[in-house]
């Protein structure tokens, strides 16, 4: 495997479980009943995250050279779908890390409160902590499988998650994809890149952070209210998931819908 590409599918897995894992601070904030100071943490890993997902067009940039050198858009069909193939582990290895670092959000919560800022906790002596880290490590165990029985769930907010997820994650592979289909649209094409990721990240921002946040209010006025998000959580990182595997499908579809755009808007801008 070319080490770039390697590189590049290190760098998917890290951001998708990173986004995937902000649920567990969430759940930290709930569990400690510091929603605001979790809300604050939360954000800045979700930020950073989205925002490096716009990095992944210049990496790959190399791969749609090199098919246009050989005039083979198909090059890069393979080494695209490995890409989007590492967000489905990069989401899967935070399903499995899920416990571990609920457990850990609770500690970073804690240490936020008392540093007041990010840069405080990245003092040296709160790093020289991190060696003890391996007390927070939990194992998943089969009977949290069993606590997600799908009951109770609230589905519209699932479908969002999935839907926008699998736009979020195709959008920069199926823009230069769609580049190489029609060289002559490639600028055109290529400016929609920052357009359509600016539009999922604006839905996930719209339609769906809002809604967990009232979600995570309630579950504040309820006995069992950290096992109801619990599972929430749980299922929306499913259906996270499961927008990773649906961006497989998107990926050729959309390639072409962005073609027939960027077509379409240059024609009418003539």
């Amino acid at each position: 495997m070319d080490i770039r590409l390697l590189l590049i599918i290190v760098f998917t897995i890290l951001i998708h479980a990173s986004e995937t894992l902000s649920y567990s601070i969430r759940l930290g904030g709930i569990k400690l009943a510091k929603i605001m100071v979790a809300t604050s943490l939360t954000g800045i890993i979700l930020l950073i995250s989205r925002t490096s997902n716009m990095i992944q067009g210049p990496l790959v940039g190399g791969m749609v050279d090199v098919a246009k050198e050989n005039g083979d858009p198909s090059i890069v069909i393979m080494p695209f779908r490995l890409i989007l193939l590492s967000a489905s582990i990069g989401t899967l290895l935070a399903l499995f890390l899920y416990p571990t670092f609920t457990k850990l959000s609770i500690s970073m919560i804690k240490r936020l409160e008392v540093d007041g800022s990010i840069l405080g906790m990245m003092k040296v002596t709160n790093i020289q902590k991190l060696r003890y880290t391996r007390q927070y490590v939990t194992i998943p165990r089969l009977e949290m499988i069993h606590r997600l029985r799908i009951g109770g769930i609230p589905k519209r907010i699932m479908l969002i998650n999935m839907i926008v997820t699998g736009v979020y994650t195709v959008g920069v592979l199926a823009t230069l994809y769609a580049t190489l289909l029609s060289p002559q649209s490639a600028t055109a094409s290529n400016q929609m890149t920052g357009l359509i990721n600016g539009i999922a990240t604006i839905l996930l921002t719209l339609l769906l952070d809002p809604q967990i946040a009232i979600l995570t209010e309630r579950s504040l006025q309820q006995e069992n209210g950290v096992a109801i998000m619990n599972k929430t959580f749980g299922w929306l990182m499913i259906s996270r998931f499961l927008g990773t595997v649906l961006a497989q499908l998107f990926f050729i579809p959309f390639a072409h819908v962005i073609v027939w755009t960027s077509s379409f808007l240059k024609s009418l801008l003539g």
